[in-house]
């Protein structure tokens, strides 16, 4: 099992590294930890005209929450608020309840291994947290088409 988890697609996106650093002129940032394995991510989010125009990070855990900040890394940029809440819904679906890859982010169908592994669940759910909560905290963007 631990193999499949760390399959070579999970190893390359965490080695590309994408967004990796922290931003010097971030608009807000977020540090969340996941208490059952210590992984810890502090995001910096950059917006633009309601939009992400850069994102930051600093991961300090596993090679599956490096590879998923790697992925939002090379991703986010361009999207709004609500776009972000809903991919970031869209991938807990399919990770905690075998729903479909989000069809915007195909790159996350790398993940669908950890599926399987429940424990792991956060290591890859916790980058798209911390991106959520510094977007959310810029006070910037919109809410459109976002409920609850």
């Amino acid at each position: 099992m631990v193999a499949e988890l760390y399959q070579k697609a999970i190893m390359a996106a965490a080695k590309q590294a994408h967004g990796a650093g922290r931003l010097s002129d971030a608009d807000a940032s977020a540090t969340v930890d996941n208490p059952l394995c210590g992984d810890r991510i502090t995001l910096d989010v950059k917006m633009d005209d309601g939009q992400v125009a850069q994102v930051g990070h600093r991961v300090r855990g596993c090679l599956l929450c490096e590879a998923a900040a790697s992925v939002l890394g090379a991703n986010a940029a361009g999207l709004p608020r609500h776009r972000l809440h809903e991919i970031a819904d869209a991938f807990e679906l399919m990770i905690r309840q075998d729903g479909p890859t989000p069809k915007d982010w195909p790159e996350l169908d790398v993940f669908t291994p950890v599926k399987a592994v429940k424990s792991r669940h956060e290591c890859v759910l916790l980058p798209f947290n911390a991106l959520l909560e510094a977007v959310d905290r810029t006070g910037v963007g919109d809410q459109a088409g976002r409920t609850g």
